[in-house]
This record gives C-alpha cells, sequence and structure tokens, in this order.
C-alpha cells in the first residue's frame, strides 16, 4: 500500500549524489525528496564533534527554515591508519575550498607508506517531523572496505573512486546504483530509516 497523496521530505544537503539515492529509495514510498536548496535554505555551521550531533544540527535548520519534515545525512570515511580520519571532516579534508578529488587525493597522499588500508564509509541518517521534534528518528549503517592504490570509476561521489567494498574486486565508483543501494552504508541506513518510519506510522507499504 502506498500513500494516497504524496509526501514532501526535504533532504539537508545540496548533493545531487544523496539527492538521487534518496529519490530513488523513497519513490516507492511516494514520497518526494527535496534538495534544500529549492528552499534557499543557507548551508548551517557543523559544529557537533559526531555524525549524530551534526545530521541533527542539519535536519533541525532545514526543518525550522523550510516548515517541512526534514532529512539529514551525514557521512564520511573512516581509515584504520589514520586514526580514523578523516572522519567529521570528509567533506573538507583537504581544506577551504575542498574538492571531491582534492578530497580523495589528500587520503591517497596520506595512505603512501601504509601497509594496511582497512576502511569504512559511516552514515548516519536523522528524521525531523519539525524543528523542535524532541525524538528524531536516527539510524547509523557502516560499509567495511579498504582505500584502493589510485582511483577507478566514473560513477558514484565523494571518496567512491578510491574505496573498494569488502566482498567486491571494484570500487564503489565502477559499481551500479542498484548494487551501491544495496550495500552502501546509505542504503543501508536508509533502510532502517524506512522501516522506523513504516514503524511509526510515517509511511505505509
Amino acid at each position: 500500500m502506498q500513500t494516497s497523496l504524496s509526501q514532501q521530505i526535504v533532504l539537508a544537503s545540496g548533493n545531487k549524489g544523496k539527492l538521487n539515492e534518496f529519490d530513488q529509495m523513497l519513490a516507492k514510498f511516494n514520497i518526494q525528496v527535496l534538495a534544500q536548496s529549492q528552499f534557499d535554505v543557507p548551508e548551517v555551521a557543523e559544529t557537533g564533534t559526531t555524525f549524530v550531533e551534526n545530521a541533527i544540527i542539519k535536519a533541525r535548520h532545514a526543518a525550522s527554515v523550510t516548515g517541512k519534515p526534514a532529512i539529514a545525512d551525514d557521512s564520511g570515511i573512516e581509515v584504520d591508519a589514520l586514526d580514523g580520519e578523516p572522519g567529521i571532516y570528509s567533506a573538507r579534508y583537504s581544506g577551504e575550498g575542498a574538492t571531491e578529488l582534492s578530497n580523495y587525493q589528500k587520503l591517497l597522499a596520506e595512505m603512501t607508506s601504509k601497509p594496511h588500508r582497512a576502511a569504512r564509509f559511516q552514515c548516519v541518517l536523522v528524521y525531523m517531523r519539525h524543528a523542535k521534534d524532541p525524538t528524531p528518528i536516527i539510524c547509523q549503517a557502516a560499509w567495511e572496505g579498504t582505500i584502493a592504490l589510485a582511483p577507478q570509476g566514473e560513477q558514484g561521489h565523494g571518496y567512491d573512486p578510491i574505496f573498494i567494498p569488502q566482498g567486491f574486486d571494484k570500487t564503489a565508483a565502477e559499481l551500479t546504483s542498484d548494487e551501491k543501494n544495496a550495500h552502501s552504508h546509505r542504503g543501508k541506513a536508509l533502510e532502517l530509516l524506512v522501516d522506523a518510519m513504516k514503524a511509526k506510522g510515517i509511511i505505509q507499504g
């Protein structure tokens, strides 16, 4: 059973890759995921020290500005040989003006002399019904793998070109969208979020 009327949820991100992933996962529940940029939501300072704190900050901000329910994602890559870096700083790892390319190039450079290349993507999703929601839904999932020696692939975004997921012999940027949604940290966290939203009656299906 699907909801009879389309629900609108704001994604507290302007990242087109993330927007596509959320849209693919939630469209079947008749939920329309809209980027916060459509509502001119300004960026908010991510002052938290954990993925959970930053996701809450972003979801609350988007819900406050738009007056709509909001989903925020805070995610990043943790590398064991770098003591968990870049972690919550993944999006700005290479400093001011950081790009996806400069970020993963810096990470590869940091890994030049590291024999142990275990890493994982982490994803925390927060759903807030409104800006003052005292009990937001919080879901977390990880995707284990290793850091590649060189970038490969054109799909995905972020650190995907240098991350080889456990059980694969290719990078996340070489996976199809269906493969990625089935295995990725965000895909798994989204499944948990959908289950939680069903349990609370927010969506049916």
